[in-house]
Protein backbone atom coordinates (compact mmCIF):
# COMPACT_ATOMS: atom_id res chain seq x y z
CA UNK A 1 0.00 0.00 0.00
CA UNK A 2 2.88 2.49 1.01
CA UNK A 3 4.67 1.35 -2.70
CA UNK A 4 1.47 2.55 -4.23
CA UNK A 5 1.10 5.12 -2.70
CA UNK A 6 4.91 6.55 -3.95
CA UNK A 7 4.44 5.14 -6.89
CA UNK A 8 1.26 8.06 -7.39
CA UNK A 9 3.28 10.12 -5.39
CA UNK A 10 6.40 9.80 -8.00
CA UNK A 11 3.84 9.67 -10.84
CA UNK A 12 2.45 12.79 -9.65
CA UNK A 13 5.32 14.97 -9.60
CA UNK A 14 6.51 13.97 -13.11
CA UNK A 15 3.36 15.53 -14.24
CA UNK A 16 3.79 18.75 -12.36
CA UNK A 17 7.31 19.07 -13.76
CA UNK A 18 6.24 18.38 -17.41
CA UNK A 19 3.35 20.81 -16.78
CA UNK A 20 5.90 23.57 -15.49
CA UNK A 21 8.34 22.55 -18.36
CA UNK A 22 5.53 23.68 -20.53
CA UNK A 23 4.89 26.87 -19.02
CA UNK A 24 8.73 27.68 -18.74
CA UNK A 25 8.63 26.83 -22.87
CA UNK A 26 4.95 28.59 -23.45
CA UNK A 27 6.11 31.71 -21.53
CA UNK A 28 9.27 32.04 -23.97
CA UNK A 29 6.83 32.93 -26.83
CA UNK A 30 5.15 36.48 -25.65
CA UNK A 31 1.52 37.36 -26.84
CA UNK A 32 0.36 39.35 -30.08
CA UNK A 33 3.11 41.77 -30.41
CA UNK A 34 2.18 45.22 -30.89
CA UNK A 35 4.52 47.46 -32.87
CA UNK A 36 4.68 51.66 -33.68
CA UNK A 37 6.05 52.64 -36.70
CA UNK A 38 6.89 56.52 -36.63
CA UNK A 39 8.22 58.69 -39.05
CA UNK A 40 11.51 60.87 -38.38
CA UNK A 41 9.47 63.77 -37.72
CA UNK A 42 7.72 61.29 -34.68
CA UNK A 43 4.28 61.08 -36.94
CA UNK A 44 2.76 57.71 -37.33
CA UNK A 45 3.98 55.94 -40.46
CA UNK A 46 1.13 53.64 -42.35
CA UNK A 47 1.88 51.43 -45.48
CA UNK A 48 5.26 50.58 -43.89
CA UNK A 49 6.87 47.09 -44.31
CA UNK A 50 8.01 45.29 -41.29
CA UNK A 51 9.99 42.45 -41.48
CA UNK A 52 11.49 41.05 -38.29
CA UNK A 53 14.23 38.45 -38.02
CA UNK A 54 14.59 36.02 -35.51
CA UNK A 55 17.62 34.75 -34.26
CA UNK A 56 17.58 30.92 -34.69
CA UNK A 57 14.95 30.92 -37.44
CA UNK A 58 15.93 29.53 -40.69
CA UNK A 59 15.45 31.88 -43.69
CA UNK A 60 13.41 29.44 -46.02
CA UNK A 61 11.71 30.03 -48.70
CA UNK A 62 7.81 29.26 -48.83
CA UNK A 63 5.69 28.15 -51.26
CA UNK A 64 2.39 30.50 -50.88
CA UNK A 65 0.61 32.29 -53.52
CA UNK A 66 -1.04 35.90 -52.96
CA UNK A 67 -3.12 38.21 -55.28
CA UNK A 68 -2.28 41.64 -56.06
CA UNK A 69 -4.95 43.06 -58.50
CA UNK A 70 -5.66 45.87 -60.58
CA UNK A 71 -9.02 47.72 -59.79
CA UNK A 72 -9.71 51.32 -61.13
CA UNK A 73 -6.53 51.91 -62.92
CA UNK A 74 -4.96 51.11 -59.62
CA UNK A 75 -2.79 48.26 -57.98
CA UNK A 76 -4.89 46.85 -55.03
CA UNK A 77 -3.32 46.84 -52.81
CA UNK A 78 -0.13 49.42 -53.58
CA UNK A 79 2.00 47.26 -51.62
CA UNK A 80 2.58 43.82 -50.53
CA UNK A 81 4.98 42.09 -48.28
CA UNK A 82 5.70 38.45 -49.07
CA UNK A 83 8.52 35.82 -47.62
CA UNK A 84 11.08 34.61 -50.33
CA UNK A 85 9.55 32.40 -52.82
CA UNK A 86 5.83 33.31 -52.89
CA UNK A 87 3.74 33.86 -55.89
CA UNK A 88 2.11 36.42 -56.87
CA UNK A 89 -0.65 36.58 -59.24
CA UNK A 90 -2.16 39.77 -60.94
CA UNK A 91 -5.65 39.18 -61.27
CA UNK A 92 -7.15 42.62 -63.59
CA UNK A 93 -10.76 43.79 -62.16
CA UNK A 94 -10.99 46.45 -64.38
CA UNK A 95 -13.18 46.39 -68.21
CA UNK A 96 -9.84 47.68 -69.66
CA UNK A 97 -6.81 45.70 -70.17
CA UNK A 98 -3.50 46.06 -68.42
CA UNK A 99 0.23 45.18 -69.60
CA UNK A 100 2.23 45.13 -65.94
CA UNK A 101 5.58 44.78 -65.60
CA UNK A 102 8.98 45.57 -63.46
CA UNK A 103 12.54 46.17 -64.62
CA UNK A 104 13.77 45.87 -61.16
CA UNK A 105 16.61 43.11 -60.22
CA UNK A 106 15.46 41.08 -58.08
CA UNK A 107 12.75 40.41 -60.45
CA UNK A 108 11.76 41.72 -64.14
CA UNK A 109 8.84 40.29 -65.64
CA UNK A 110 6.29 41.39 -67.69
CA UNK A 111 3.03 40.36 -68.37
CA UNK A 112 1.36 41.54 -71.88
CA UNK A 113 -2.21 43.35 -72.47
CA UNK A 114 -4.84 40.97 -70.44
CA UNK A 115 -7.95 41.20 -69.34
CA UNK A 116 -9.45 38.74 -66.46
CA UNK A 117 -6.28 36.69 -64.39
CA UNK A 118 -2.88 35.66 -66.26
CA UNK A 119 -2.19 32.30 -66.72
CA UNK A 120 0.40 31.40 -64.21
CA UNK A 121 1.58 33.89 -61.18
CA UNK A 122 5.05 35.21 -60.91
CA UNK A 123 7.78 33.29 -58.33
CA UNK A 124 9.54 36.51 -55.97
CA UNK A 125 13.07 34.52 -55.04
CA UNK A 126 14.99 37.08 -54.08
CA UNK A 127 14.66 39.27 -51.05
CA UNK A 128 14.58 43.35 -51.54
CA UNK A 129 11.76 45.43 -53.72
CA UNK A 130 10.70 45.07 -57.00
CA UNK A 131 8.81 48.02 -58.14
CA UNK A 132 5.62 47.79 -60.59
CA UNK A 133 3.76 49.55 -63.14
CA UNK A 134 1.39 49.70 -65.93
CA UNK A 135 2.87 50.05 -69.81
CA UNK A 136 -0.59 51.67 -70.66
CA UNK A 137 -1.66 53.09 -67.48
CA UNK A 138 2.15 55.52 -66.33
CA UNK A 139 0.02 56.56 -62.86
CA UNK A 140 -0.26 52.85 -61.75
CA UNK A 141 2.68 51.73 -59.51
CA UNK A 142 2.83 49.19 -56.82
CA UNK A 143 5.29 47.54 -54.93
CA UNK A 144 6.92 44.23 -53.50
CA UNK A 145 8.67 44.03 -50.65
CA UNK A 146 10.56 40.16 -50.38
CA UNK A 147 11.95 39.18 -46.83
CA UNK A 148 13.77 36.71 -45.90
CA UNK A 149 11.48 35.56 -42.64
CA UNK A 150 8.19 34.24 -41.99
CA UNK A 151 7.64 37.67 -39.49
CA UNK A 152 6.28 40.77 -41.27
CA UNK A 153 3.32 42.96 -41.98
CA UNK A 154 2.24 46.28 -43.35
CA UNK A 155 1.04 49.21 -40.75
CA UNK A 156 -2.33 50.68 -40.79
CA UNK A 157 -3.48 53.89 -40.82
CA UNK A 158 -1.67 54.65 -37.02
CA UNK A 159 1.56 52.79 -38.33
CA UNK A 160 0.51 50.18 -36.06
CA UNK A 161 1.05 46.42 -36.77
CA UNK A 162 0.62 43.18 -34.57
CA UNK A 163 2.52 39.99 -35.19
CA UNK A 164 3.13 36.92 -33.46
CA UNK A 165 6.92 36.68 -31.86
CA UNK A 166 8.61 34.69 -29.60
CA UNK A 167 10.18 36.87 -26.97
CA UNK A 168 13.80 38.27 -27.05
CA UNK A 169 15.64 40.74 -28.72
CA UNK A 170 15.25 40.66 -32.30
CA UNK A 171 16.04 42.62 -35.45
CA UNK A 172 13.68 44.81 -37.42
CA UNK A 173 13.79 46.05 -40.61
CA UNK A 174 11.34 48.55 -41.80
CA UNK A 175 10.58 49.69 -45.36
CA UNK A 176 8.71 52.18 -47.22
CA UNK A 177 7.36 53.52 -50.42
CA UNK A 178 8.93 56.82 -50.02
CA UNK A 179 12.56 54.90 -50.21
CA UNK A 180 13.93 54.00 -53.37
CA UNK A 181 13.78 49.71 -53.96
CA UNK A 182 17.70 49.77 -54.17
CA UNK A 183 17.18 50.84 -50.13
CA UNK A 184 16.55 47.83 -48.22
CA UNK A 185 15.65 49.76 -45.03
CA UNK A 186 16.06 51.08 -42.14
CA UNK A 187 16.67 48.11 -38.95
CA UNK A 188 16.33 48.60 -35.84
CA UNK A 189 16.84 46.19 -32.42
CA UNK A 190 13.96 45.73 -30.50
CA UNK A 191 13.18 43.67 -27.38
CA UNK A 192 9.93 41.83 -27.34
CA UNK A 193 8.02 40.52 -24.60
CA UNK A 194 7.82 43.68 -22.19
CA UNK A 195 4.63 45.67 -23.63
CA UNK A 196 4.32 47.47 -27.20
CA UNK A 197 7.62 48.78 -28.77
CA UNK A 198 7.54 52.33 -30.73
CA UNK A 199 10.35 52.66 -33.18
CA UNK A 200 11.13 55.93 -35.12
CA UNK A 201 12.80 56.27 -38.30
CA UNK A 202 15.65 58.24 -38.85
CA UNK A 203 16.51 61.00 -41.58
Amino acid sequence: MRASTTTKRQCLRQIVTGLLLCAATLSSWAAVQRLQILNAAGQPLSNAAVAVFVKGVSATTTGKTVDMGQRNKKFVPPLIVIQTGTAVNFPNFDTVRHHVYSFSPIKPFEIKLYSGRPAAPVVFDKPGTATLGCNIHDSMVGYIHVVDTPYFGITNEQGLLELDLPSGDHRVRIWHPSMTETNPGQEFRATVGNGPVTLQLRN
